[in-house]
């Protein structure tokens, strides 16, 4: 992968579980600089290079593409150096600008990261597989034959029963 960084011209390192793609494009022309955005992730390579070309319409479609799914935090890009040579592609660009938008981009992407991991833990946007404790459960439908396998009832809905003296 670092191999990708370093040398890729085009780089999409997405972010399933935020659905957001970290665009590195470090094509280059009279006019244009290089470019580092965070955007929606794209359902196919197709729809990254039709993105890309409305982003870049001065720069025809690259020769590649290359698609790194990350599926960590976002901080270990940072911890494994990944990041650093991200930085360091940008800065050998000559381009300041992109430079500080690339730090602007990883903040944006570690409070994507908090704000999903607020929702997941307050359950905003998710389905729990467990039901809330407190609420009671729908009761099982008992055939008259089931009855004779418990010999007294009344003792067992008791236990549940905190609010009966």
């Amino acid at each position: 992968m670092n191999k990708n960084i370093e040398v890729a011209d085009v780089v999409a390192l997405y972010f399933p579980l935020l659905r957001k793609t970290l665009l590195m494009d470090l094509r280059t022309s009279d006019v244009d600089g290089p470019m580092i955005r965070v955007v929606p992730m794209a359902n196919t390579p197709e729809e990254r290079f039709q993105s890309l070309r409305k982003m870049r319409p001065r720069f025809g479609r690259p020769d590649s593409i290359t698609i790194i799914p990350w599926p960590k935090y976002v901080q270990s890009l940072v911890d494994l150096g990944i990041w650093e040579r991200i930085i360091r592609r940008f800065s050998d660009t000559g381009s300041a600008a992109s430079v500080r938008q690339a730090g602007r981009c990883l903040t944006e992407l570690e409070q994507l990261e908090r704000e999903e991991g607020h929702r997941a833990i307050t359950g905003e946007n998710y389905e729990t597989i467990w039901g809330k404790r407190g609420i009671a459960e729908v009761e099982a439908v008992v055939s008259d034959d089931d009855d004779d396998d418990y010999e007294d009832e009344d003792e067992d809905d008791d236990l549940y029963d905190d609010d009966e003296p």
